[in-house]
């Protein structure tokens, strides 16, 4: 079991009734096991971080980024995220907002070869900007 800075639950919470459109679009899609029969979890406390989704069985994290995310102060700080929750075994698919939107199917074809690959990453796709970290 992944430990979490209990201080994070009511933010967490806040976060889960808030949710951004591609967030919600993306629940809608990977909630109630819809993935290979994976449980995903929303707005998640990992360590010192909310992710956006998780999947224990699996040890996959899935980010969505809006444009916030692209500053060189927000990149340093998704570097350093990423390499946090890749020492815990996890790995993170991760997709701009963009992405979400315009290219949905890529996006859950993405993380459905992620998990049939059973944790092995599968190559990057076609997208023109985002991609795939993992451990």
């Amino acid at each position: 079991m992944l430990h979490y800075e209990p201080r994070l639950i009511t933010s967490s919470r806040q976060l889960r009734s808030s949710m951004t459109d591609c967030e919600a679009l993306i629940w809608s899609r990977i909630r109630r096991k819809q993935l290979l029969g994976v449980q995903f979890y929303r707005q998640k406390p990992i360590g010192s971080y909310i992710v956006d989704f998780y999947a224990p069985s699996v040890k996959l994290v899935v980010e969505l980024d809006g444009s916030q995310h692209f500053d060189p102060k927000s990149l340093d700080y998704d570097a350093r995220r990423d390499a946090f929750l890749g020492s815990q075994g996890l790995s993170v698919l991760r997709f701009n907002n963009m992405q979400v939107l315009k290219e949905t199917r890529g996006v859950l074809e993405t993380i459905y070869a992620y998990i049939e690959g059973a944790g092995k990453i599968p190559p990057a796709p076609l997208f023109q900007r985002g991609g795939i970290k993992g451990n």
